[in-house]
């Protein structure tokens, strides 16, 4: 989260005690900031936490720009 900070992008990530359990999706992810170019923010809600981050990684990697740094970290 730190290096998408300083590639200009804010990120957000809560999980929703209520809705566990529930058949609703309790992680929610909201990235925004210039480093999303055009688009300027995503919010989307996921049923797992290693769902949040692929989408968060190949959303980013759709864009204009270097995210090849990405592939770096591990996500799960």
């Amino acid at each position: 989260m730190e290096e998408l900070g300083r590639h200009g992008v804010t990120m957000l990530l809560k999980v929703d005690h209520e809705r566990f359990g529930s058949g609703q999706r309790p992680w929610t992810l909201v990235l925004s900031g210039p480093g999303l170019g055009d688009l300027r923010a995503l919010h989307a809600d996921f049923r797992t936490f290693q769902e949040a981050l692929e989408y968060c990684r190949d959303r980013l990697r759709g864009l204009p720009g270097e995210w090849e740094w990405l592939d770096g970290y591990s996500w799960g």
